[in-house]
């Protein structure tokens, strides 16, 4: 760990002027307690760092829980071992890409058998929270269970004993973009009826005992409630297309589902704060978690360690070396097939922007995060789904 200065710590040994400027000046803002920590994988963001985790008294800034609200992965270990696998992956990878609709924008035709129940638990939610959804997404209902774009992912994973996993990520879809869109308008807003300075407009925030900070709150754990519902729901489709590529139902070992773009209300350092993790998982002593590299890299599944000074966090993948537009002019889809050897995927020019070199290497993520959390068990993938 690194003391940037009194108000930020850093644990990552790659890291750019940019990047810790743009930390630093979040850091400024008067009610941070008692610091903004920068994960291994920190690297620039929109108005606050991805890679950072904000504690913050009686205030939050919706920027800096981000525009995916609830993003985050999810991983389940089946009773399969590889020598049980069919030699044709692209056969399930293309079973995955009809059952689950990809890219920004693609959603459901319906509400399927298995989403109706999840779908009418999100409407019992919100009318519980006092809003409606459709305000922000009229077909909020038909996004539950699609992907989306970037570096949201299906993959088919084997671990160290070659045991197969299924894993996923994937957020709040276009409702939840929506929703943050809408909060952090309105933040900047009340910072400019307020006469209120920033050093940044992405930085304008949300009094805690307001009315927008109230509803704010709502509509953001309904958010975050509705990722995790649409990851459970994406697994369940997996689920499906594994079973009829293998010949035999999965059977569930063990699962972890957990956001990295989130705020929750915890204690540290004697005092109830909100803390948002904008591209960072949760890290008690003992919580699992998941850290994916990048689509031809290394994921893992882990155990927090409970470091006090990242406030109970750690990393949430790779972290961006380089920006998609500067990644584009760099790379090329011959490298992009090289990096992929081995791995069933679509192969388009489409992902030369997710190539693994655009990413931090996560190795040297991992070694970072040693004294955050504990490797449990390290996946490679053998099948990747992605969205253009």
């Amino acid at each position: 760990m690194e003391r940037i200065s009194d108000r930020l710590v850093s644990w990552a040994s790659l890291l750019d002027e940019q990047t810790i400027e743009q930390a630093r000046v979040s850091s400024t803002m008067p009610f941070i307690y008692p610091h903004l920590a920068l994960m291994p994988d920190a690297h620039l963001g929109l108005g606050a760092t991805v890679g950072s985790v904000i504690p913050t008294l009686g205030a939050i800034i919706p920027a800096a829980v981000g525009v995916d609200i609830g993003c985050g992965m999810i991983a389940v270990q089946t009773q399969f071992e590889a020598s049980e696998l069919p030699a044709d992956r692209r056969e399930v990878r293309e079973q995955i890409e009809r059952a689950i609709p990809l890219s920004a924008g693609k959603y459901n035709r319906k509400v399927v058998a298995t989403a109706e129940p999840r779908v009418a638990e999100l409407e019992a939610l919100a009318e519980a929270k006092g809003f409606d959804p459709a305000r922000y997404a009229g077909n909020w209902r038909e996004q539950l269970g699609t992907l989306g774009s970037g570096n949201h992912f299906i993959e088919v994973s084997l671990d160290e004993a070659d045991r197969v996993w299924l894993f996923l990520h994937s957020g709040s879809r276009g409702v939840g973009n929506k929703i943050a869109q809408h909060h952090i308008k309105v933040a900047q807003r009340l910072a400019k009826q307020w006469w209120i300075e920033l050093p940044n407009p992405d930085l304008a925030y949300l009094v805690e005992g307001s009315p927008e900070f109230t509803r704010y709150i709502a509509e953001l754990r309904w958010a975050q409630h509705f990722a995790l519902l649409n990851r459970e729901e994406m697994m369940d489709r997996v689920f499906r297309q594994v079973s009829e590529w293998v010949g035999r139902p999965v059977e569930e070992r063990q699962r972890i589902n957990c956001h990295h773009n989130f705020t929750e209300s915890e204690e540290h350092f004697g005092k109830r704060v909100w803390v948002s993790r904008k591209g960072a998982i949760q890290a008690d002593a003992g919580r699992p978690g998941l850290i994916p590299g990048s689509m031809g890299t290394a994921s893992y599944v882990v155990e927090g360690l409970g470091d006090t000074m990242s406030l109970n966090s750690s990393p949430h993948g790779a972290g961006r070396e380089y920006s998609r537009s500067k990644a584009r002019k760099t790379f090329t889809h011959e490298q992009l097939r090289e990096a992929m050897v081995g791995i069933e995927f679509r192969d388009t020019d489409a992902f030369i922007d997710e190539i693994p070199q655009a990413y931090k290497p996560i190795d040297r993520v991992m070694a970072d995060a040693a004294p955050l959390v504990k490797v449990r068990h390290t996946l490679r993938q053998i099948v990747n789904v992605k969205g253009d």
